[in-house]
């Protein structure tokens, strides 16, 4: 009986497993820091570049409206409904909460009917535009893992741009351009994400694939990241070593997925037409019922947790680094310089540890993780190494008769030759300039 069950569950398993293989996950790796191993000279640590898990990124972010009175409901105001633009008794009321459409319901629980959303006023002022900013920031760096989504509760603007920071709001990259006529909103040809290549991937495009009007089941504007993402990994993004690869090697491409801000900029709403009925102008307005954005904080490949405290994330740093992004060596770590982790060798990658300062060696002379004692040498409440008779140093990594000049070729059983690659190690380790006696 139970066999017959486990067998039964093994099955419906495998079946599972075979479904979801084309599905895998983008970033599944590098989720651990650091794991003890065992070696000749006892248990140490193996360290391994590591991230944070990909998450929804919006739990965590400030939203600015510009202009601050945007949102429709002060004074409340009617406007017409988007399945029947000529019904126009529905009402915006900010004093009202069942009425008012805050900026905080783009960002709600979704699945309840009827959807909530954030809804601009109307375009009582044409013909001057129509236009907002809406401006999502972080205060912290994250690298995007999975497509923007944006989901309007009206029709999709006629005309948008999405932008990026990379220095938390203080200068604008565009993303894409989305438009109903590229040419004649920005000058652009139309194009679409399957348009581009390996080598044109970093392309800023105008796109009139999301940029319908009215159209039913038409809510809905993409910035693809996984797109992208196959152009290095392939169609099903089964091969993650190519994708890790190019993002270790190349930082456009990496800097290319890596914001502190977004900002949407709506400039034209939804028409429809080629000419905007002033009679009813009630019918025109962005209202957005839901954006989505994937990512994880950005710390160089050195932690795999990123706290929120005090309305602020930041990562929690290993590898003897330290800051918001684990972007410099802790005090006393730094005998070389910093550099981020690398995701190769698939998969633990390289860690690019910060070792110990030489100025701290007087403080903390050994240890089990970096500083070891050499040639049999063991190490004292982190303090001193207690050496074999024939060796002396602070890592017990010189031979005594080299400070008498009397070393014979024989001297100190088992010991390396002069220029051997564990000094060469060691004085690099220690920041000296050159091979320790030799």
């Amino acid at each position: 009986m139970y066999l017959s069950r486990f067998l039964s569950i093994h099955a419906l398993w495998v079946t599972v497993s075979s479904v979801m293989q084309p599905y895998p996950l983008v970033w599944g790796h590098y989720d651990v820091c650091k794991t003890q191993i065992y070696t000749e000279e006892g248990k140490v640590w193996d360290y391994m570049a590591c991230q944070p898990e990909s998450t929804d990124m919006t739990k965590y972010l400030k939203v600015k409206l510009d202009p601050p009175d945007i949102t429709c409901g002060d004074p409340p105001e009617t406007f017409c409904a988007m399945g029947n633009p000529y019904m126009c008794n529905n009402e915006c009321d900010a004093s009202t909460p069942e009425l008012a459409h805050p900026p905080e319901l783009m960002f709600d629980f979704e699945g309840r009917h009827p959807s909530t959303f954030w809804q601009s006023a109307t375009w009582k002022e044409y013909p001057k535009p129509l236009q907002v900013n809406i401006t999502l920031s972080w205060s912290k760096t994250i690298e995007l893992t999975d497509n923007i989504v944006i989901t309007f509760e009206s029709g999709r603007p006629d005309q948008m741009i999405l932008e990026k920071s990379l220095d938390y709001g203080r200068t604008w990259q565009p993303y894409q351009y989305y438009a109903t006529d590229c040419l004649d909103a920005f000058h652009m040809d139309p194009k679409s994400v399957k348009d581009l290549s390996q080598h044109t991937v970093l392309e800023i495009i105008c796109t009139e694939e999301y940029s319908t009007g009215y159209m039913t089941n038409s809510k809905i504007i993409h910035f693809e990241i996984k797109d992208r993402f196959a152009f290095f990994a392939g169609p099903w993004l089964r091969n993650m070593a190519s994708l890790y690869g190019q993002l270790d090697t190349t930082k456009k491409l990496r800097d290319f997925f890596t914001v502190t801000d977004l900002r949407i900029r709506l400039l034209r709403p939804a028409v429809g037409e080629i000419f905007v009925d002033e009679l009813h102008l009630a019918r025109y307005f962005y209202a957005i019922s839901d954006i989505k954005v994937h990512g994880r904080c950005k710390c160089n490949l050195h932690a795999t947790v990123c706290v929120y405290d005090n309305s602020k994330l930041t990562c929690e740093c290993e590898h003897n680094t330290t800051g918001p992004d684990c972007g410099k060596c802790k005090k006393n770590y730094q005998g070389r310089p910093w550099s981020p982790g690398s995701y190769l060798p698939i998969p633990k990658g390289t860690a690019n540890t910060c070792i110990p300062s030489i100025s701290s060696i007087g403080t903390n002379v050994c240890d089990n993780e970096l500083l070891h004692c050499q040639n049999g040498g063991t190490c004292h409440n982190n303090v001193r190494c207690l050496c074999p008779a024939a060796y002396t140093g602070i890592l017990c990594e010189k031979l005594r008769c080299e400070e008498a000049g009397s070393c014979g070729p024989d001297s100190g059983p088992g010991a390396p030759p002069r220029g051997s690659p564990a000094l060469l190690l060691l004085a690099a380790l220690l920041g000296t300039a050159g091979p320790l006696g030799i």
